[in-house]
C-alpha cells in the first residue's frame, strides 16, 4: 500500500497541527495504522496507533493527551490531531500500516508495520 503525509509545517508552541495519511489501496481497513516520528540523530520513535475500524487506540505515553489518531476508512485517510505542540515534537513524521495479528496489540515497533509513507516535516519554534 501506498501512503502519503501531508499536513505538517511550522507552528509556534502551544500551536497545532493536523497531519493526515492517503492510502493508495483498497480495502483499507485491511490495515492496522499507526503514526511515528523521527529527529535528527535519534530512532524512529513510535507515536499511535489504530486498529482496523477505529475502535481501538493506544498512544504512547511521551504524547498522550496532546495527539489523537483517527482514521475514515471511507477516505482511506489516518489522521493525527497535535496539540499543545512543543519544540521537542520537532521532527519527521510518518504514517504506516501494517498486517492486523490476532492477540497483538499494540503495534509499537517499527517492525510491525510493512509500509511507510515519505515522511512530512513538523517544526515547532519556541
Amino acid at each position: 500500500v501506498q501512503l502519503v503525509e501531508s499536513g505538517g509545517g511550522l507552528v509556534q508552541a502551544g500551536g497545532s497541527l493536523r497531519l493526515s495519511c492517503a492510502a493508495s489501496e483498497r480495502p483499507f481497513s485491511s490495515y492496522v495504522m499507526g503514526w511515528f516520528r523521527q529527529a535528527p540523530g535519534k530512532e524512529r520513535e513510535f507515536l499511535a496507533a489504530i486498529n482496523r475500524n477505529g475502535e481501538n487506540t493506544y498512544t504512547a505515553d511521551s504524547v498522550k493527551g496532546r495527539f489523537t489518531i483517527s482514521r475514515d476508512n471511507a477516505k482511506n485517510t489516518v489522521l493525527l490531531q497535535m496539540n499543545s505542540l512543543k519544540p521537542e515534537d520537532t521532527a519527521g513524521y510518518y504514517c504506516a500500516a501494517g498486517p492486523p495479528r490476532r492477540g497483538y496489540w499494540p503495534p509499537i515497533h517499527p517492525s510491525d508495520f510493512g509500509s511507510w509513507g515519505q515522511g512530512t516535516q513538523v517544526t515547532v519554534s519556541s
